[in-house]
């Protein structure tokens, strides 16, 4: 029962974040437009969902204890990444973020803070330069 229930809220969620995002308006010389990536993500999410829906396991296992511990502490790291993304920017947020989720994933602080510098420089040359996506600065901004 679980399975379906989770399935009839990401089905829900797909049908509204892809009814929300079919409204966006392309800019002028954009051919594909800023609706396809979000449609992109809601038409997966959707049949994952009707998945769920229509073939739901038997038995669940529920985790319980640490590993419980460990996906709440996964959900709070998204939420404080969005959260923390405009005020310390993409860099900082992103190295931090990969840090603890690294960590919680059973990486050592060298490798989770290795990964987290990889990750955050090659992402933000990647977006601002490579595909000119503009992100936010935050600390590392320069004033002026």
């Amino acid at each position: 029962m679980s399975d379906r229930l989770a399935g009839l809220v990401l089905l829900l969620l797909a049908v509204t974040y892809g009814i929300a995002a079919s409204g966006y308006q392309a800019m002028i010389g954009d051919p594909l437009g800023p609706a396809v990536f979000p449609v992109a993500l809601a038409i997966p999410l959707a049949l994952l969902s009707l998945y769920l829906i229509l073939r739901p396991d038997a038995g669940p296992d529920w985790p319980r204890g640490r590993p419980l511990l460990k996906q709440v502490a996964a959900l709070v790291t998204f939420a404080a990444y969005a959260y923390l993304l405009e005020p310390l920017g993409f860099v900082v947020s992103t190295f931090l973020a990969v840090v603890v989720l690294g960590s919680l994933l059973g990486a050592r602080p060298w490798q989770a803070a290795a990964a987290g510098l990889a990750i955050a420089v090659v992402l933000f040359v990647l977006f601002d330069t490579l595909l000119s996506l503009p992100l936010p600065a935050g600390v590392l901004a320069f004033p002026g």
